[in-house]
């Protein structure tokens, strides 16, 4: 007999918020995790001299899990989308696409605990992006019908966001007020705002699951703006200090770190029978569950079905439609003290064009966020490496005329999917566990670029309308596969033929299988982050896989 009524497989938003629910349900659930845990109080190192020469503190270097197929090559005509900086001048000197990242973290609370949380819903438009436009595929359900989890995640995690009369988006309409109130414009992204309303544009405040006031045990922001490094206070809403914290406070969640599946056993009754994986002592387990939740990302959860002999694959569709991030970043230094340095990473969001139609002549819309934050222009060493030259006396009185005076428009923007942008298993490499690597091939057709253009067209006239700001770097995603979010590689559906998972994140075909990551979604919106939707989405399905266990139904 099985120890535990449900296997969770992945401990970041999907996996988490899923645990979390099935907890609140009764549900004795196992949450399996490949990475360790994070003692926020120790383990992450803002107090350290050396806190600006690492990014998240990654305890011990993860076993590798994907790989990359070549990147395709850049095309002149394209210039003005290659990236650069004041220092060093073009980051990427040769004539194909690089390489930076797929920014993926193993441990327990995944990728959550080096976001920046932003909190955002999609739009309903993108929603329908199939029957509008004729592109990518339709949710199964509209914003109506995940209005009420959005809802009630915000209440969760606690979630800081503009109120009626303080820029409230209307497209994303809400049947109840943020549970906290917003966090203040920096002095710097108020400067911004003054740009952004020359232009014609709207800059609001950007709703965030970092605390405002106390919520649920945890302080609120003191505003340092190293999100992207962990967060030593908790007024971060990372999974790990909120679902999995009163999951775990439940009694009804055994959490096993340093847990890595590898492979899901098929049995009769297409049922999954079995999980194997290796224990932190390296030893091999196998344990079994009423219910299975594959919730590794839109990466390493096609991975694991692949490698698992194509198991939830009966539509052929299973590592295909990956959706990355398409972003542009453009910095500017301002003759002004700003102080830019200090506050939350992203605390302004223009939705103006994130409508999928809103882009003249492109399908797919984008979303504009200021704040220095977001490209880690936070400490000195940012400012030496990427802003200042010279040396010496001169050196130093660079650093001190422009510490702190950096601008940053950021935007991301839909991604569509095409049939060179997939992930497969790479046929050489392997794991310890004699399990392929991921591989991510990835591709930019026109309509990407054209929406890339748009984008740093827009980025630079906001710097240009600041006035007194020298543009000193751009970075984007034409030259640089540097990814975030990404999603669709198990696309959700109401057609078995045409979609991996039903409406519920349900295996069309594996009665006791679920997919609780943005490897679901059939759209990727027009830039909004994901986490606040994936938390949504599995809080939903979670409802329902409890109410089938209840039914003895499974």
């Amino acid at each position: 007999m099985a120890k535990h009524d449900v296997i969770v497989i992945g401990s970041g938003a999907g996996g988490a918020a899923f645990a979390w629910t099935l907890c609140a349900h009764g549900v004795d659930v196992l949450l399996l995790e490949a990475g360790p845990s994070y003692n926020p109080f120790k383990d992450y190192l803002l107090e350290k001299e050396t806190w600006e020469q690492r990014l998240f503190p990654v305890k011990k270097k993860p076993e590798p899990t994907h790989v990359f197929a070549p990147m395709q090559s850049l095309d002149s005509r394209h210039d003005a989308l290659r990236s650069w900086n004041a220092n060093n001048g073009r980051m990427n000197r040769g004539n194909r696409r690089r390489v930076h990242a797929y920014h993926h973290v193993q441990g327990v609370g995944g990728s959550t605990l080096h976001f920046t949380a932003e909190a955002h819903r999609l739009h309903p438009d993108s929603m329908q992006m199939r029957t509008r436009y004729g592109v990518s595929a339709d949710w199964p359900f509209d914003y109506a019908e995940l209005e009420p989890y959005y809802d009630r995640i915000e209440r969760f995690v606690g979630v800081a966001g503009p109120n009626p009369g303080l820029g409230e988006d209307k497209d994303r309409w809400r049947s109840r007020p943020y549970p906290l109130p917003h966090h203040p414009l920096s002095y710097a992204s108020k400067m911004l705002e003054a740009a952004f309303r020359k232009l014609d544009m709207s800059l609001e405040v950007n709703p965030v699951a970092i605390l405002s006031q106390p919520h649920n045990g945890r302080p609120e922001c003191n505003y340092c703006g190293n999100c992207i490094r962990g967060c030593p206070r908790t007024d971060k809403g990372s999974a790990d200090v909120t679902f999995i914290a009163q999951a775990l406070g439940t009694g009804k969640l055994t959490l096993r770190s340093r847990s890595s599946v590898f492979r899901l056993e098929a049995g009769e009754d297409d049922r999954v029978k079995e999980v194997l994986y290796k224990d932190a002592e390296n030893q091999i387990q196998r344990t079994s569950a009423r219910a299975v939740v594959v919730a590794c990302g839109a990466v390493l959860t096609p991975r694991l079905l692949l490698a698992s002999d194509g198991l939830a694959n009966e539509s052929g569709l299973v590592r295909r439609n990956l959706m990355e991030t398409s972003f542009w970043a453009a910095s500017g230094l301002s003759d002004d003290a700003l102080g830019s340095h200090r506050g939350i990473p992203s605390d302004g969001v223009c939705w103006d064009f994130t409508g999928p139609g809103a882009i003249p002549n492109v399908i797919g819309g984008c979303r504009f966020t200021t704040g220095a934050g977001t490209v880690d222009f936070l400490g000195p060493i940012s400012y030496a490496r990427r802003i200042v030259s010279g040396w010496g006396r001169k050196h130093k009185k660079g650093m001190r005329a422009a510490f702190g005076n950096a601008v940053a428009i950021g935007s991301i923007g839909e991604s569509l999917p095409n049939d060179k942008t997939y992930v497969d298993l790479d046929p050489k490499k392997k794991d310890s566990n004699g399990v392929p690597l991921a591989r991510i091939h990835s591709h930019l057709d026109e309509m990407e670029i054209a929406r890339l253009e748009f984008m740093a067209g827009r980025c630079r006239d906001i710097l240009k309308a600041v006035g007194n700001v020298e543009l000193i770097e751009e970075y984007g995603s034409y030259d640089f596969f540097s990814s975030t979010h990404v999603f669709g590689t198990c696309r959700m559906g109401l057609d078995p033929e045409a979609s991996v998972v039903d409406p519920h994140g349900r295996s069309h075909r594996w009665r006791n299988l679920f997919i609780a990551d943005a490897s679901v979604f059939p759209s990727s919106g027009g830039g909004e982050s994901p986490s606040l939707t994936i938390e949504s989405l599995s809080t939903r399905s979670a409802d329902f896989l409890a109410n089938l266990l209840e039914r003895r139904e499974l």
